[in-house]
Order: C-alpha cells, then sequence, then structure tokens
C-alpha cells in the first residue's frame, strides 16, 4: 500500500512539474530572470522552513554531509530546470530533461545495487537515441549544444541524483531533504546570478504589490507543494523506478505547451519524443518483480 500511494504522489508532483512551465514564462515576461526566480522563489520557501531544520537538527547533524550533497545537487537541479525553461523552448527543454530517467537507472545501479533488468536496458538505449533525435540527430555533431541545452540536461542529471541521494539518505526526514534542495536552489541561483551576471535577464522587474503576491503563491504553494511530494515519494521508491514513472511531467508538459503556446515540435523531434516516451512506459510497466524498497519510517 505505501508503494502504491507513493507512486500515486509521485504522479501528481510530476504533472504539476509539467505546468510548472507556464508561471515560470509568466514572471520572465515580467523581466524576471531563471536564476533570481530560483533565488525568490525556492529561497524564500527555504528560509521560512529553516524551523523545520532545527526541530530536526538531530537527524541532520547524524548526517550532515548527505544532507548538503541533496541541497547542492537537487538545488542545482531546479536551478537549472527554471533557467532551461525561461531561456529555451518548453518541448526541447522537458525532452532533453528527460534523459533523467537514464541518469536515474544507471545511478541507481552504481550507488544503490539496483538490478538492471533487460527491459530497462532497452529502455535506457530508447531514451538515449530518442535524445540523440531532439538534439538534431547527425546534425548535432557539427553543431555544439547551446546553453539551454546544456542547463537542460544537467538538470535532469542532478533531478536523477537527488532521488538517489534521498532513496540513500533514509535517516533524514523527508521535510528536512525538501528544506534542503529549496534552499540549495536559494544558493546555487544566487551562485549563478554573481558568477554569471548575463543571466540576470534584459530587462529590470518591476515589483509591483501584485507581482510579488504572485512570486509568494508560487514560492510557498506551487513549489513548496510540488518540492515536498516529490521528496516524499522518491524516497520510497527505487531510483529507477521513480526516474521513468514521472513521464507525466513530460506528457503534461509537451501537451500543455502545444495548445497554450503554439509550440509545435519539429517531426526529429516528435520522433526522438516518442522513442523517450516509450521507453518510460516500458520502466513504468515493468512487473518484472524487481524488490521494492521496505516501508520507510522517517517523514
Amino acid at each position: 500500500m505505501n508503494i502504491q500511494r507513493a507512486v500515486w504522489v509521485l504522479l501528481f508532483s510530476s504533472s504539476l512539474w509539467g505546468l510548472t512551465w507556464w508561471p515560470l514564462k509568466q514572471f520572465a515576461a515580467q523581466g524576471l530572470s531563471g536564476p533570481l526566480l530560483g533565488m525568490l522563489t525556492y529561497g524564500f520557501a527555504g528560509l521560512l522552513g529553516i524551523g523545520v531544520l532545527l526541530l530536526q537538527r538531530k537527524a541532520l547533524r547524524t548526517h550532515a554531509l548527505m544532507w548538503v550533497l541533496i541541497a547542492l545537487v537537487g538545488g542545482w537541479g531546479n536551478t537549472a530546470f527554471v533557467s532551461a525553461m525561461v531561456l529555451g523552448d518548453v518541448v526541447r527543454v522537458m525532452l532533453l530533461f528527460y534523459l533523467a530517467p537514464v541518469w536515474s537507472v544507471l545511478g541507481g545501479r552504481l550507488f544503490l545495487g539496483e538490478r538492471i533488468s533487460a527491459r530497462r536496458g532497452v529502455a535506457v538505449a530508447l531514451s538515449l537515441a530518442g535524445a540523440f533525435l531532439v538534439v538534431g540527430g547527425m546534425a548535432a555533431l557539427y553543431t555544439p549544444p547551446g546553453a539551454t541545452d546544456v542547463l537542460a540536461v544537467t538538470a535532469g542529471l542532478a533531478f536523477s541524483g537527488n532521488n538517489i541521494l534521498a532513496r540513500k539518505a533514509q535517516g533524514i526526514p523527508t521535510a528536512s531533504k525538501s528544506v534542503a534542495v529549496l534552499l540549495g536552489c536559494g544558493f546555487t541561483s544566487w551562485l549563478m546570478l554573481v558568477l554569471m551576471p548575463s543571466t540576470s535577464g534584459a530587462a529590470s522587474p518591476h515589483y509591483t504589490p501584485v507581482l510579488l503576491a504572485a512570486l509568494a503563491a508560487f514560492s510557498l504553494l506551487w513549489m513548496g507543494l510540488v518540492t515536498t511530494t516529490w521528496q516524499w515519494s522518491v524516497t520510497r521508491l527505487e531510483a529507477g523506478r521513480s526516474g521513468v514513472i514521472a513521464i507525466a511531467e513530460l506528457v503534461v508538459a509537451v501537451i500543455s505547451a502545444t495548445l497554450l503556446s503554439a509550440q509545435m515540435p519539429s517531426s526529429t523531434e516528435c520522433m526522438g519524443g516518442a522513442l523517450i516516451a516509450l521507453a518510460a512506459m516500458l520502466e513504468a510497466t515493468d512487473t518484472s518483480g524487481v524488490p521494492h524498497p521496505s516501508p520507510i519510517s522517517a517523514t
């Protein structure tokens, strides 16, 4: 029952993630860059969660290094994701980000000892082939990927790393993991603004009361909810399985972007996206008997 509940929570969280591009684009239209958005929204929510860290400080003292790793890896995943969404084409970014299942499967094998079945190996191969088509096929060998492509791929890599760390760090309560990701995103976003001033955006945002209220609502309600539900679910699922069950994120993002922003992917991107989606479906419907994790007491 706990595993089934975790799957449904992850599907909800992934669907919400798939819609996140829309408010991000609205904020970008007001002059807010990706790193600035990450610092103001995630960072603000993380600061409000410091009280949680104080309450759970005993567990954190025992697993301090792991908590810091979750903050940095999960934080960069969100910073890169937000920045890529603000800068690039929603469908392309989501397709490249969705290489995350590959990293989750490989990382789950290397760091958690999770078995890679033949079916899962095929899914990894299909994902890589799909990504190759998304970035332009053979043309990608002559034209290097753009900054947005790099952000999208590293975001998926970091999200997978966060899944693995969350799964491994059983001694850290879910709430503390969520606050770690929020604070980590605020920190890495600030660092990106300092080290890469060009990412600060072309326009200077005008902080009206309406904009400030929207930022607060997005930070506390939307991102707080999606981060907490994501951390809760990936802690209770295999890293490889959680990485591919989240196909709802890709589906919701592509459909909503096509309907709301009229961003039609090219035929090559459609082919690549179909391969990536097929890979995710292969894993999500796998009933080969890969062992499920035991119930977790940390909450």
